[in-house]
């Protein structure tokens, strides 16, 4: 059989739409190879893109884009979107410096209308699109497509239960690939779908309702009853149906022969409100190392397309999130009271690592950030000693129980603040950019931040034993420093500094993983006369006031280094030396942050140069504040004010 190569003639939906039906499959084809011939060379997310590739042909078939707006959820999923949006060209640049981001983003295309990275958020934003829509009298749809593990964040239930109060036409695409909330009964299941779906139906649904309006209402409530059963026998869609939403399928949705009836009914229809298609499709769809795979290839490395096989790490040293497990699973072995728990992240945060070891003892809530940490507090009212280990980005979207809930309550719930700093290939909106300024604002906290994978397992052992207040200890994505690692017994004095290396006239006060360059930085400076102290600060807060104080008398010039932004770690030691007249006495002080933007994606260690925080920033900064004279800046004082 000859190759068709209807990929070569897709460059955008509109091309898409000028296909004959029949050829749309044999694209999804060549649609799904290339995403798996992509995605080996640059990694990331491959499951779930692999699972859309007929709904993504099938949406752009049937919708307008990009007058039609379609929001699709997280992003993880929208590699195949972006090959037919114009972007093939350029899609061997994903997640590459200066390449295509890994999710939606508005600024890279037209056909992202609402960028993504966290989960949950399509519905709330195209509900808004919607809104917007019927406030200017716009005739264009709006689709939002959201998985069955998103579902699990109560912002998605917001939104649905927002939308089911409204008359806005909003359209749902659930894509069930796990959960499988009710499952496809065959070809009658398809039949009935479309039949939902149909105008026949509404035409029907809305007789129905004409013809009993003139009725009383004991008939009218068992009229429509008896259509909610009928419903709900063949689709169960309740829960839905309940929140105020029309609701069709399940249907499979690799199926286009039954995927674009639907939507075109479902387009068509002349039902004003919210409206959820509910569509079961396999995770990794298509290319059996995925589908064979636990995680169904959810985040990959590169891999060799024919075998499946991934680029491993040939180091021995092994990452933090695993020293962070093991050292974590060596204290549930004394410690019955110890609990993990996690938001749909366990291999991400080494939680299945302890899941298997303590399967009654780790909880992994799903995407439900907000219920994992008053979950945690309602844990720890109760004596127990829970870990919430989630990323730093994650934990976010968790600041309202953090205060309210743990901080208020001075509960002892311990965070393992995991991807803490630039994480690299995904960008802005996973770095871990403001846990330190976020927690440090609070009262009854202890934030620490391990400089490397022994300091870490020293701050767990700490966190073990913090029994009258919340504590948090960050750290990096990726392999430690390859240093020894302690045992359970080394703890940590609470606020407590220690220097590192002894220097004379500049002292670094390094907060975090950034303390190797810091050294590097040293070795630099000593060898051009500048004899410079490095001290691992340990704790954010609470500040180790008497060592601060030493270094500030003691040296000429005082730096602080950390992976956050501003409002952080340097920012309550300049508070802390202002109170107490430091400055008065003329000492040179900085503070080495995150600048004051989203950096874009890259390598970790191009990420942390354009941020200003590899070795060569340390040492250009600090040569530049001994070059500095203090009557100049006096006088720049009096030419601003």
């Amino acid at each position: 059989m000859i190759e068709k190569k209807i990929l070569d003639k897709v460059k955008y939906p509109s091309d898409l739409r000028k296909l004959k039906k029949e050829d749309l499959k044999y694209l999804a084809k060549e649609l799904r190879e290339e995403l798996v011939n992509v995605v080996s060379t640059t990694g990331g997310h491959l499951g779930a893109g692999l699972g859309v590739v007929e709904l993504t042909v099938a949406l752009h078939y049937v919708f307008d884009t990009p007058k039609d707006k379609l929001v699709w959820d997280v992003g993880h999923q929208a590699y195949p979107h972006k090959i037919i949006t114009g972007r093939r060209d350029s899609i061997r640049t994903l997640r590459k410096g200066g390449g295509l981001s890994g999710f939606t983003k508005r600024s890279e295309s037209e056909y992202d209308p609402f960028g993504a990275a966290h989960s949950s958020t399509s519905i709330s934003s195209t509900l808004g699109m919607a809104v917007a829509k019927s406030l200017s009298n716009n005739s264009n749809h709006v689709v939002a497509v959201i998985g069955d593990g998103a579902m699990s964040a109560g912002m998605a239930y917001e939104a649905m239960n927002n939308a089911g109060a409204m008359k806005s036409k909003l359209i749902v695409i659930l894509n069930d690939n796990d959960m499988s909330i009710a499952r496809p009964v065959g070809a009658m299941s398809s039949y009935l779908a479309r039949l939902l779906s149909g105008k026949t139906y509404f035409g029907f649904r809305e007789t129905i309702k004409s013809i009993t309006s003139v009725f009383s209402k004991k008939f009218k409530d068992k009229a429509g009853k008896a259509e909610e059963f009928i419903r709900d026998m063949v689709s169960g869609g309740t829960l839905f149906n309940e929140l105020g939403f029309y609701y069709v399928g399940p249907i499979d949705g690799h199926n286009l022969d039954n995927l674009i009836p639907v939507l075109n009914n479902v387009k068509n229809s002349k039902y004003e409100g919210p409206i959820l298609i509910h569509v079961v499709t396999k995770k990794g769809k298509g290319y059996k190392p995925a589908e064979d795979s636990r995680d169904k290839y959810h985040g990959v490395s590169k891999f060799n397309v024919i075998t499946g096989e991934q680029s491993k790490s040939k180091t021995n040293v092994p990452t933090y999130t695993k020293v962070f497990a093991n050292s974590l699973i060596k204290h549930a072995e004394n410690d019955t009271k110890i609990i993990g728990i996690t938001g749909a992240m366990p291999s991400g945060t080494g939680m299945d690592i302890f899941g298997k070891k303590f399967p009654d003892r780790m909880f992994d809530v799903g995407i439900a950030e907000q219920h994992a940490v008053t979950f945690a507090a309602g844990l720890a009212t109760e004596g127990y000693k829970p870990f919430v280990a989630i990323y730093s980005t994650f934990l976010q979207r968790a600041y309202d129980q953090v205060v309210h809930d743990v901080a208020i309550q001075k509960l002892p719930v311990r965070f393992a603040i995991d991807r803490a700093g630039l994480v690299g290939a995904d960008g802005p909106t996973h770095a871990g950019s403001f846990d330190i300024t976020y927690l440090c604002t609070l009262p009854n906290f202890v934030v620490m931040a391990a400089s490397d994978e022994s300091e870490l397992v020293k701050m767990i052992n700490t966190s073990v034993n913090i029994n009258d207040r919340p504590s948090a200890f960050r750290y990096p994505r990726g392999n430690g420093a390859g240093v020894e690692l302690p045992g359970t017994k080394e703890l940590l004095e609470i606020g407590k500094a220690r220097i590192v290396k002894e220097g004379k006239k500049v002292a670094i006060l390094s907060f975090g993983a950034r303390l190797q360059e810091c050294l590097r930085a040293a070795k630099i400076l000593d060898s051009k006369g500048i004899s410079t102290t490095v001290t691992d600060a340990r704790f954010a807060k609470p500040l180790d006031e008497k060592l601060i104080m030493d270094l500030s008398f003691n040296h000429e010039v005082l730096v602080t280094i950390e992976e956050g932004s501003i409002g952080g770690f340097g920012s309550h030691v300049m508070q802390m030396l202002s109170e107490r007249g430091v400055f008065d006495k003329g000492l040179k002080m900085r503070s080495m942050i995150l600048p004051d933007k989203f950096i874009d994606q890259d390598t970790p260690e191009e990420m942390y140069k354009a941020a200003g925080l590899d070795c060569d920033s340390i040492v250009e900064k600090i040569e530049t504040i001994l070059k500095s004279n203090v009557i100049v800046a006096k006088n720049k004082i009096k030419e601003l004010s």
